[in-house]
């Protein structure tokens, strides 16, 4: 059987980006207490307890502070989990997640 050559040529393309990360940005209220940020912020955001109580100082007194960079479905998850934990607590932690630009 004779071999056919095709004309066809495969594309390969080399440029291809990076997925998008997003910030956890953690927001300042007057009810939620310090111990349960700091006890979220070690259970959902794996932070030290170091790690925890600065970024909970640095939420109290800017009135809000990135508390991670993740893609986006690690990012909307933790809110999600974070915001229910809050939630079940009776607590009105917020968090949200935005694209770096």
């Amino acid at each position: 059987m004779p071999k056919h050559q095709s004309n066809v040529r495969e594309r390969s393309r080399t440029d291809i980006d990076e997925p998008r990360s997003y910030k956890v940005i953690c927001y300042n209220d007057d009810f939620t207490t310090f111990e349960f940020v700091v006890k979220v912020l070690m259970t959902v955001f794996f932070k030290s307890q170091f790690e925890a109580e600065r970024l909970t100082i640095e939420v109290d007194q800017r009135k809000s502070a990135v508390v991670g960079v993740y893609s986006y479905d690690v990012a909307a998850s933790k809110v999600e989990k974070a915001v229910k934990m809050a939630r079940a607590e009776g607590f009105p932690l917020r968090f949200s997640c935005e694209p770096i630009n």
